[in-house]
């Protein structure tokens, strides 16, 4: 359990007041990023971003936000994982420019993890959002206004720390997402849409996560040095070129899994060689039980971490269990997870 205390210059109230207790619930699925184009050149946070292809998923992080009238402050509480207790910090600063009302309470904040984090799963994306989401449906603002707020808050913090690009925009639309246009999903006081625009689409396809102990390299040592933003953008662009056009639905799915793939040669990131002794590990695996022809492992952008997924959306997904077991028995990590629902 790690905790952090925050606190706030403001006035405690009298004694003998009757003090209300305000609790909110917030979550919010992972995010998958297969293939991207870094899309940050413009001087307004709203308008950085990336285009690309990812899987929303269902597990993510879940937050409980419990606020009561005293001195202002910010306890976090990881119930499971470890976590960043700067993130959520910021992202009651961010909200709290928005809604002052929010620094007018002593904040308690519980946070469950349910993917590890620096793993390449978007898990502070996932965090930021489920933390604004808890802070606002405690003081009572309606759902659909507190989610489009929570995932603009979301996209500025995350461009404030460097530690994603699209993820905010790809969670707006869930399932299987294509950002083709980068930015926030939301802005401005009225929460109107875009400049970020995506769309999903989903079924009912388990996702096999598999990662190794220590965490991987920090997205900002990508997309902050000039020769990985050159080869990463190049690799990206020339698959969003194809994926951009005609619908978005299941019948995308084959061309997604080949994009990906070329996108990681063309990019050079499984130069890396504990990504690629990872990606080795999983296809020896797939290839000793047989099924080499029917699952295929993924890179996630940008940790040191693979998804497994079927081929097939239509075919049986019986043997992921027996994949996940046999990957532990090999010293590796996993997860197993689904396709999240679309949300646009």
């Amino acid at each position: 359990m790690k905790i952090s205390l925050l606190s706030f210059n403001t006035t405690t109230p009298s004694v003998g007041l009757k003090i209300m207790i305000r609790l909110g619930r917030g979550h919010s699925g992972a995010h998958l990023t297969l293939l991207f184009s870094i899309e940050d050149y413009s001087d307004d946070p709203l308008s950085q971003g990336s285009l690309g292809v990812g899987i929303c998923l269902e597990d993510g992080v879940e937050a409980f936000a419990k606020g009561e009238e005293g001195e202002n402050k910010l306890e976090v509480v990881f119930i499971t994982g470890n976590g960043d207790c700067r993130l959520y910090e910021e992202v009651l600063k961010y909200l709290s420019e928005e809604i002052p009302e929010v620094l007018g309470l002593s904040w308690e904040l519980k946070i469950k993890l349910e993917l590890p984090t620096s793993q390449g799963f978007g898990m502070s994306a996932s965090g930021a959002i489920a933390a604004a989401e808890a802070f606002q449906r405690a003081i009572g603002i309606p759902y659909e206004e507190c989610r489009r707020r929570a995932l603009l808050i979301a996209h500025l913090v995350e461009r404030d720390r460097s530690t994603g690009l699209g993820d905010t925009t790809a969670l707006s639309a869930g399932g299987v997402e294509r950002r083709i246009k980068a930015g926030s999903p939301y802005s401005g006081k009225k929460l109107m849409n875009g400049p970020g625009i995506s769309e999903g689409w989903s079924e009912n396809i388990p996702v096999l996560l598999v990662w190794k102990e220590r965490t991987g390299t920090h997205t900002a040592d990508y997309i902050d040095n000039k020769n990985w933003r050159e080869k990463i953008s190049n690799a990206g662009l020339a698959q969003m070129n194809r994926l951009s056009e005609g619908d978005w639905n299941r019948n995308r799915w084959k061309e997604i899994l080949s994009s990906s793939q070329k996108f990681v040669e063309e990019s050079k990131l499984l130069d890396d060689l504990s990504r690629n002794e990872l990606r080795e590990i999983t296809k020896n695996c797939l290839i000793s039980m047989g099924i080499e022809n029917k699952f295929v492992p993924l890179l996630c952008m940008l940790g040191e971490s693979i998804a497994i997924v079927p081929k097939d959306v239509s075919s049986d997904f019986e043997e992921i269990t027996l994949i996940s077991k046999k990957l532990q028995n090999l010293g590796v990590l996993t997860a197993l997870s689904r396709i999240g629902e679309v949300r646009n």
